[in-house]
Formats: C-alpha cells, structure tokens, sequence
C-alpha cells in the first residue's frame, strides 16, 4: 500500500469526503476567487482565519492539514542531519512537519497567522518541544532576524498572491543565519502555464526569485508528478558565512 493509500486507511474513508465539502464552502468564502478579491483581502489573513472558524476541530476542513509530514520532506530528512540547529517551520498549520523536524533533532520554533492553529496544534502535540507561536510572516518578531539554522517553508507561498511574493521572499531571508539555509517545498507550474488558483503553485520564475538578500539557490528538484503527489519543487538555498 502506497503511503496516500495507507493515510486514507488511517484517517477514515469519510475523509476525503469530508475534505472535498469543506473545499467548496472555503472556496465559496474566498475573496480571491472572485473579481476585485485581491484589494478584499490583500494577505488572505481574513481566509485564513475563515479556514479555522469553520473547520470546527475537524482537520479534514484545513485543507493542508494531513496529520503527518509531508513526504517531499520526510525524504529530505531521512538524507540530512539537522541535529541541534534551530529550525524554524512557516505556516505550521497543525504541527506534523515542526514535529517532523524535532525528532529529527532539531530546536524547532513553529508559526502561523492563526491563533487557532497553533492552539490546536499545541493540543495535539501537549508533551512537544517545539515552541509554537502566533507570528505574521510579514510582521515578524524582530529577534528572529537571522536567528535560525535552518528555515522550512512548505506550501505557504503557493497560498498567496503573486503580489506578495517578494514581500515574502525577504522576510524568509531575513530569518536565516549566516552559514544557514532555506528549504522551500511546492507544487510546481511552468513558467508561462496559467494557473486558476488559489493555491497558485510556483514556477521557476518563483523560486529562483527567492534567492534575495544574500540568499543563494544551491539546488533546485523538479520533482515530477507520481501517484497522488502532483508536480513539486523542493529548493534548497544558503547563506554563506559571515566574512565568507
């Protein structure tokens, strides 16, 4: 059994089921599927909090939420030591991929926008050690600024409008220390391939323009579509050493 059959088995049939009805309400509620929804809702912060108000604790309404890490980084992980890095996980939603990179061993700080979800992801992890923390991406405590080892970023940028991108390239350079890195996972799209989102996966375009503010990209996976995981990137980018 493949590991999306496996997780459907865990999870309940119902799951997907319930998944796809909650897509149609989210998307039903969603200023950026409609004309003029960009200026509504610049950030998405009101659709992101929609998101969470109406899952009432039913993780099958968040959309990415699939109570485990995503493979792309499982895979990562299994080829790479983080051992006593600081971490942080962007966007950690309801906690797998932070406590994915704890046990990995790393000192993880795991964020969202959504008060919500770092409560509920708290809930399920009670005994974790990863310090999880209500935070804006592009308001961001100021003592995070270069503080951390090793950043992951998995679908967050594809959740926001292209408009926000270089907004949110800087501030994910912004966290990552001299000698550090930036792991970046993402559904993919060519470069001139028109995409009805949202989520809007990223095109070369897109990833290449996250290497700013002395970030470099050091590796970049097209990985192609196989089984039930569609079409990513997984980009990995550095920062040389101070003086370096």
């Amino acid at each position: 059994m493949g590991r999306e059959g496996a997780r459907t088995e865990v999870l309940g049939e119902d799951f997907a089921e319930r998944r796809a009805r909650a897509r149609e309400k989210l998307d039903a509620v969603d200023p950026h599927k409609l004309p003029g929804g960009v200026e509504v809702d610049p950030k998405r912060r009101d659709w992101f909090e929609a998101v969470y108000a109406l899952a009432e604790d039913d993780p099958a309404a968040v959309p990415w939420a699939h109570l485990e890490p995503r493979p792309l980084l499982e895979d990562w992980l299994a080829a790479h030591s983080i051992v006593g890095l600081r971490a942080l996980d962007v966007g950690c939603g309801l906690g797998d991929n932070a406590e994915a990179l704890a046990r990995a061993g790393a000192r993880v700080v795991g964020f969202d926008l959504v008060e919500r979800a770092v409560h509920w992801a708290r809930e399920r992890f009670p005994e974790s050690e990863v310090d999880y923390r209500v935070a804006d991406i592009f308001n961001p405590p100021k003592d995070w600024r270069g503080a951390f080892d090793f950043v992951h970023e998995l679908y967050t940028l594809q959740a926001l409008p292209q408009s926000l991108l270089p907004d949110a390239a800087r501030a994910l350079a912004s966290f990552v220390a001299p000698g550090g890195m930036l792991l970046v996972i993402s559904r993919a799209r060519d470069d001139h391939e028109e995409v009805d989102g949202p989520p809007w996966p990223l095109s070369r375009k897109d990833i290449e323009a996250l290497a700013v503010d002395g970030l470099r990209l050091a590796l970049l996976e097209d990985i192609p579509a196989s089984g039930d995981l569609a079409r990513h990137w997984r980009a990995e980018f550095r920062r040389d050493e101070a003086g370096a």
